[in-house]
């Protein structure tokens, strides 16, 4: 497999451990971090540059440029018309992520079912709203904002909705974020995936079920993610047919490239598209990255330059567990000094074997050499540490492998998860397929 230099651009550095596996296959990568509160992840492991310009400069026109996140989608298509190779999405990837009312237009215009969204410019005006329409909603947030800010409704009369929202406008900082309200739908939730080059389809169709709730059981509030399962299947899937496949026009009128994900609401009744992710997918990534057996490098360089590609990848199912220390997502403001996780090591029970390694995804962390030798340590206040993967033929087999490295895992007050793909099992599944989605 030929070597080339590849340059991550991000304000977060979310596909840290992308970055590690590309170096692992032999490839140059560098990194530019334009968040200085994740400026050092992967210190001692992937060398950084101070600007996407100096970044550039050395990547060329040869080399692969990989966007691991939403927002930098006008510089992706500029980019794309100098003449680099790029990968991660488009603006108008963006603009589906982070407009949730333009989302659903373009779902209805490619005839899918919308889901009822309607956008607030404050939240008085989507308080008046629950008031004259009562009902379960669910309040999301346009643009990037805080999974904090979700909340899905409870009771008929909306009266627990109407108060989480004056809770949250007295405590809002984000000047200027409008409050979305989207219609409840019973049903399980489940994602349809696969990756576009600007022109079609690569590689197989990607299903996924989300665990997005801090708490195992699905309670407590709403996290960026804790757990992931996920696993691959060919274009005939139902789900893809209604819900995904229709996008391929408007990907193509967009110069889309990257990973989309569709997060749908199904019952016996029909399907709904909730949000799209037009980006990698965290922790979906690191469950692919346990499935693929095509190299990284090889894989992401052809939909960069609108290729096609084989992918062989591993049949059955992997399942992705996040480890983390701080309350992820709740310490923005809360965390002082004496709390901040920054700066604990990761300790193992057992030194891990080779293939444990390859299913250990470091994210907000740095490799120091020390007294002794290298230690990993985190990097930041936000505490979201590392994932975990595991592979098999079976949901139980998978489990098994991802909770056996989880629990080999020791960092100072941790936590994780214990039910990842629990759901799927005792009776997710069965519906799923009684309902004929699977």
């Amino acid at each position: 497999m030929a070597t080339r230099r590849i340059l991550f651009i991000s304000y977060d550095f979310s596909g840290a451990s992308l970055a590690l596996r590309l170096r692992e296959e032999g490839h140059d990568v560098r990194a530019v971090v334009l968040d200085p509160v994740y400026g050092r992840a992967l210190d001692g492991a992937v060398p950084k540059v101070a600007s996407a310009e100096e970044g550039l400069a050395w990547v060329g026109r040869d080399g692969l440029v990989v966007f691991d996140n939403c927002g930098l989608g006008k510089l992706q298509d500029q980019l794309r018309s100098e003449g680099y190779t790029v990968v991660g999405g488009s603006a108008g990837g963006d603009r589906l992520e982070t407009d949730r009312e333009h989302a659903q237009r373009v779902f209805q215009r490619h005839g899918l079912t919308p889901t009822p969204t309607f956008t607030f410019q404050s939240v008085h005006e989507a308080i008046h709203f629950l008031m004259t329409r009562q009902g379960r909603w669910v309040v999301k947030r346009n643009g990037n904002s805080a999974h904090t800010a979700c909340y899905v409704g409870q009771l008929d009369d909306a009266r627990d909705t109407i108060d989480f929202l004056r809770h949250v406008s007295r405590n809002d900082h984000a000047h200027g974020t409008r409050y979305v309200l989207q219609q409840r739908i019973d049903g399980i939730e489940i994602g349809v995936a696969r990756y576009f080059n600007g022109t079609d389809w690569v590689g197989p169709v990607e299903l996924n079920v989300e665990h997005k709730d801090l708490f195992a059981g699905d309670m407590g509030p709403k996290t960026a993610e804790m757990g992931t399962l996920l696993w691959y299947t060919d274009e005939n899937t139902r789900l893809f047919r209604e819900m995904l496949a229709p996008l391929k026009p408007h990907l193509q009128a967009i110069g889309f490239r990257g990973d989309i994900d569709i997060n749908c609401m199904v019952n016996e009744d029909g399907a709904w598209p909730l949000e799209v992710t037009p980006r990698f997918g965290y922790p979906a990534l690191q469950a692919q990255m346990a499935l693929h057996q095509t190299p990284w490098g090889e894989f992401l360089g052809a939909i960069g330059r609108g290729k096609s590609i084989d992918l062989e990848w591993h049949s059955g199912y992997a399942l992705a567990v996040l480890i983390s220390v701080a309350a992820v997502s709740f310490c923005h403001h809360a965390c002082d000094l004496l709390h901040s996780p920054d700066g604990l090591a990761i300790h193992f029970r057992a030194q891990p074997s080779a293939e444990d390694r390859l299913n250990i995804h470091l994210e907000g962390t740095a490799v120091a050499r020390e007294e002794g030798g290298q230690t990993i340590r985190l990097t930041d206040h936000t505490g979201y540490a590392l994932h975990v993967t595991g592979h098999g033929q079976t949901v139980h087999d998978a489990r098994r492998a991802a909770y056996y490295r989880a629990d080999n895992v020791v960092i100072p007050r941790m936590y994780y998860r214990k039910d990842i793909g629990e759901s799927f099992i005792n009776g997710g599944h069965a519906r799923l397929i009684r309902w004929g989605w699977l």
